[in-house]
């Protein structure tokens, strides 16, 4: 009980708690929407180009955390408009993030005359850097993150979902997704202190992978990431703390192994109520309570429990929710209602 007092005593286990609570918070919240976009490895490229922030945020003699965001953001959002306009892929935009942001970051490092031992604080996470001007920059930036992400929960899902129907509806997606790529940036800085910057990204996907293994809905799996993220981070520091060993690492393999117990349970619970998993299961968007079937002149895309659309039990068959409508095949058409 003693040590346990010892520990919440100390001014910087303190900070590092309450980073480490909004770093949980804030990292599964904007994963989800990553994931939802296939995008992932987004965080961890961005991670690497914020890494040119903090180097220029040494070599200039100003706060690493805010040259970090700065960066990060520009980074990101140039990444999302070449992106949007075809001129490279996905892959391709994160390997510009993956290889120019390390490079930087080395050669700027080596330029304000910093040794390995600094970058690393920032690389893997340091329980006694988060000093409390960094504190309130995350606080800060987290509760901004925590504020979009729910707040343009449902915008945001229709854009992750389908961009093409959600541009139809009338929403702004390029701005939705230069959004998200911000949002993404600033998680990532907020990260650094507690998870570090090379392993941030797993913060903000296997929480999210983990809460898909027990949930059916998007808005189920949104708030049981951020549940998981906020336990794996607390339990990381507590236990870096006692082992002295590196809190980024400790709360990434205490997340992998949330992880295996979820995956085991989800596959013993769908055997038994005989359910297959739904992955990016739509929450946000109603749907149609059963109706009578009308045959479809045409369907251009074709379901299957793959395809990404919600699958809905109906009788004998399973409907799909696409733009609104419940989709089914029967023989050699398909109905809609």
């Amino acid at each position: 009980m003693a040590a346990v007092m010892t520990l919440f005593e100390l001014e910087f286990m303190q900070r590092a708690l309450i980073a480490g609570l909004l770093t949980g918070l804030a990292a599964p919240a904007i994963g989800t929407y990553l994931v939802q976009r296939r995008l992932s490895l987004m965080g961890d490229g961005i991670g690497h180009i914020a890494i040119t922030g903090v180097a220029l945020g040494l070599l200039t003699g100003t706060a690493p955390v805010l040259t970090a965001v700065l960066v990060a953001i520009a980074g990101a959002t140039a990444i999302e408009f070449v992106r949007a306009r075809g001129k490279a892929s996905g892959d391709v935009a994160l390997a510009l993030l993956f290889y120019g942001g390390i490079a930087g970051g080395v050669l700027l490092i080596g330029l304000a005359g910093q040794g390995a031992a600094t970058l690393n604080t920032y690389l893997f996470g340091s329980l006694t850097t988060v000093s409390p001007t960094d504190l309130w920059i995350v606080v800060g930036l987290a509760a901004t993150v925590l504020v979009v992400a729910v707040g343009l929960s449902p915008q945001l899902f229709a854009v992750c979902q389908d961009e093409e129907f959600a541009r139809v509806t009338g929403l702004r997606v390029q701005v939705l997704n230069v959004l998200i790529a911000v949002m993404a940036a600033v998680t990532v800085t907020v990260a650094m202190r507690t998870v570090g910057l090379l392993l941030v990204s797993a913060l903000m996907v296997v929480p999210v992978a983990t809460a898909q293994q027990v949930t059916r809905s998007f808005r189920s799996t949104f708030a049981v990431a951020c549940g998981l993220g906020v336990t794996a981070c607390l339990a990381g520091i507590i236990t870096s703390y006692h082992a002295d060993v590196a809190p980024g690492a400790t709360i990434v393999v205490l997340a992998l192994a949330g992880f295996v117990v979820a995956a085991i349970a989800g596959t013993v619970i769908r055997r038994r109520r005989g359910v297959a998993p739904l992955a990016d299961e739509e929450p946000e968007v109603p749907v149609p309570d059963p109706a009578p079937h009308v045959v479809s002149a045409s369907h251009a895309h074709g379901h299957d429990r793959d395809c990404g659309h919600p699958a809905i039990k109906h009788g004998d068959h399973v409907d799909y929710v696409h733009d609104g409508h419940l989709h089914a095949a029967h023989g050699d058409h398909w109905d809609e209602h």
